[in-house]
């Protein structure tokens, strides 16, 4: 596959029109997550990536959110709007499906329905929320909500579809860690993904690019615009160098793609994949995978920590510390040490774990430690692909 031509070809401004060919169940009956691999093909030339980056995928919102949204704006659908900071114009229906994000409203949304609001108990009610001292119940109020509920819940203020539209934000691509190597799959892109769905406020929310793959595109038919996301993460440029890979839940996806890059490179450098989920019944992702990269000698230290399979919750930075002189030596060997995931908690958890350990086992002083691993980020010995 030419690097260049695909490069050249598809950007996130001219996206590849990319068909899912796979969409298949990760996890088992009974986890509490529905999380979910999806293959993408791609023409040869057509989209080139190496293993570490990303894909974009730029989702639709769903239909039947959007129509709802319609009836309480008391709009067609067919009324024409200005996209917000553009000259675009098009109908408001596909503008609140494909362009628009109808989540996450903001302080500056209350504020302006403040000023609309006709109703005196709902402007009271708004009013309040931009109180100073509300600062933590507008918060709260506005994590529970979507632009509907706003709609839904103060009806005297009823904007007009160009008022309503000026208020939002643009729907972004979002990004997903590829889960394979071209050198293994070259004509084809693997995806690990988590589908959202939650409830808050008494209605049921769904993130809207995970559940446009699991629910609206349908396999072999539903052409969806992607492109792919450079990344500084990727597997040791030399094949002679050990890694350390700590990828939990949906973090393993760039890891099952480096060590299908390493197996096609016959790289000679070892492997140590940490991951870690709920339940190993049901929610050991790629088990069957890491098996057979055990067997054939790839993969030559797997640890795994299962939350909840025990009364004491373990935690993949458990399993580090348990493994810490080993670590030390791998790392002190010249391993390159890497983690994707979580960044809100998981990430911090890990990184205080790898200075407990290179300052217990190195025998360094706080300092001394800090400064290490700074030295192992600047070597780029330690990379991350947080989120």
């Amino acid at each position: 596959m030419s690097l260049a031509v695909g490069q050249l070809q598809f950007t996130k401004d001219n996206p590849y029109p990319a068909i899912v060919a796979e969409n298949r169940l990760l996890s088992k009956p009974g986890s509490s997550k529905e999380t979910r691999h999806f293959v993408v093909p791609v023409d040869e030339g057509g989209l080139a990536y190496t293993s570490g980056d990303s894909l974009g995928i730029f989702p639709t919102n769903d239909p039947v959110l959007v129509e709802d949204t319609l009836r309480l704006l008391g709009a067609s659908g067919a009324e024409l709007v200005t996209l917000p900071r553009s000259e675009e114009t098009l109908c408001l229906r596909e503008a609140l499906l494909s362009r628009l994000s109808l989540a996450n409203p903001t302080r500056k949304t209350i504020e302006v329905m403040a000023s609309r609001a006709t109703n005196p108990a709902e402007k009271a009610q708004l009013d309040g929320l931009l109180d100073p001292e509300a600062r933590d119940s507008l918060a709260k109020f506005l994590s529970e909500r979507e632009f509907f509920d706003l709609l839904e819940e103060f009806p005297s203020d009823r904007p007009s579809p160009q008022e309503f539209v000026n208020q939002l934000r643009r729907l972004v691509p979002r990004l997903y860690s590829i889960a394979s190597s071209p050198l293994a799959f070259p004509n084809e892109v693997h995806l690990t993904v988590a589908v959202v769905r939650y409830e808050t406020n008494g209605r049921q929310r769904s993130g809207v690019c995970s559940t446009f793959l699991a629910d609206r595109v349908e396999v072999g038919v539903t052409p969806i615009p992607v492109f792919v996301a450079k990344s500084h993460f990727g597997p040791p440029e030399d094949d002679a160098v050990d890694a350390i890979m700590v990828g939990p839940g949906t973090g393993i996806a760039p890891f099952r793609a480096f060590l299908q890059e390493r197996a096609a490179r016959h790289a000679s450098g070892r492997n140590w994949l940490f991951f870690g989920d709920q339940h190993r019944s049901t929610d050991f992702l790629y088990e069957e995978d890491f098996n057979a990269f055990q067997s054939a000698g790839i993969l030559h230290r797997l640890e795994t920590a299962f939350s909840r399979d025990q009364p004491q919750k373990v935690y993949v930075q458990d399993r580090m510390r348990e493994q810490g002189a080993e670590l030390w030596e791998w790392i002190e060997g010249g391993a390159c040490f890497y983690v994707c995931g979580d960044a809100k908690r998981m990430a911090k958890d890990v990184d205080s774990t790898l200075h407990q350990i290179v300052r217990e086992h190195g025998r360094l002083s706080e300092a001394e430690a800090a400064a290490y691993v700074r030295a192992l980020k600047q070597q780029k010995r330690y990379q991350r692909d947080v989120y």
